[in-house]
């Protein structure tokens, strides 16, 4: 049983969730290397792929398959053991497990029981290739993989246009194009950032609009490695004058049989400018429509 950083002592074991390399092996942590060495056990995404950075260090800890299919089954097999005081650690196949990996359904499941969960920071392709991208990093936002099908995905990037936060996306080689050309549709030719091959021999990171990124990568051919793209987000709300605002509603009172709180609802929702004064100034230019078109 090992020590949390508080030292605290536990009766039952610690489960550690463990960040390895993304892909050069050199990028863990002399802690990370310890605590895989002092476990009982590590629950890896993939064994055969995880044993090459473990045959790398000469860590010989057992090593049991904890992966998307069988999270939940492996998780119950987990807990008795984290329950007679032994310590697992848990890995991906490469950076933070749970973010867009396997992982979170084994946490809960630990955390359930009340057994201590324990990070051990490192890589994760999010932060690493954020710090690169020459986007905004004061607030970003981690969209993961997006839906596949179609409709479902352009849902998804619409629910996200108003963001004003940087986007980040996980993507297949093979989809990372055509992911491109439906952000460069629906959200306009953004300056964005496609990070491939983070930390290994063939890193790339192609830097512009989305229209370059495109441009870039090839229709026929997919580009090989793992990608992520970030996307700029969102601009400043237009802001609107009072004269401006009077306008806009002008023009739409003269469109049609809209309600006054579906209006003010949108122009609100598309402006910064609170509901309440949007509604008022519809009411008050009705009103006086009413009396400009009133014959006695």
């Amino acid at each position: 049983m090992l020590s949390t950083p508080d030292n605290t002592q536990y009766s039952c074991g610690t489960l550690f969730v463990v960040a390895t390399p993304l892909g050069n092996l050199e990028d863990i942590t002399f802690r990370a290397v310890r605590i895989l060495n002092q476990v009982s056990l590590i629950a890896a995404e993939d064994t055969r792929h995880s044993k090459k950075l473990l045959s790398h260090y000469n860590i010989a800890t057992p090593v049991i398959s904890c992966h998307e299919h069988n999270e939940i089954k492996t998780a119950k097999k987990l807990v008795p053991i984290l329950q007679q005081g032994k310590d697992i650690a848990l890995i991906t196949d490469a950076g933070t497990p749970c973010i867009s990996d396997p992982g979170y359904r084994l946490v809960k499941e630990v955390l359930a029981h009340g057994t201590s969960v324990v990070p051990i920071p490192g890589c994760c392709a999010v932060t690493a290739g954020l710090s690169v991208a020459g986007l905004p990093t004061d607030r970003f936002l981690f969209a993961g993989f997006l839906p596949k099908k179609h409709t479902h995905q352009e849902q998804a990037i619409q629910a996200l246009a108003d963001q004003q936060a940087t986007l980040i996306f996980y993507e297949s080689p093979r989809r990372i194009r055509t992911l491109a050309g439906r952000l460069m549709t629906l959200l306009g030719d953004r300056q964005a950032c496609l990070a491939r091959e983070i930390t290994k021999l063939h890193e790339e990171c192609i830097r512009g609009p989305l229209s370059h990124i495109m441009a870039h990568l090839d229709a026929g051919t997919p580009p090989k490695g793992e990608c992520t793209l970030f996307v700029a987000g969102a601009g400043e709300p237009e802001k609107l004058s009072r004269q401006e605002l009077e306008a806009l509603i002008q023009n739409r009172l003269a469109k049609g049989q809209e309600s006054t709180s579906d209006m003010a609802r949108e122009i609100s929702g598309r402006y910064p400018v609170s509901k309440k004064q949007v509604y008022d100034t519809i009411l008050s230019m009705k009103t006086l429509l009413k009396r400009e078109n009133y014959e006695p």
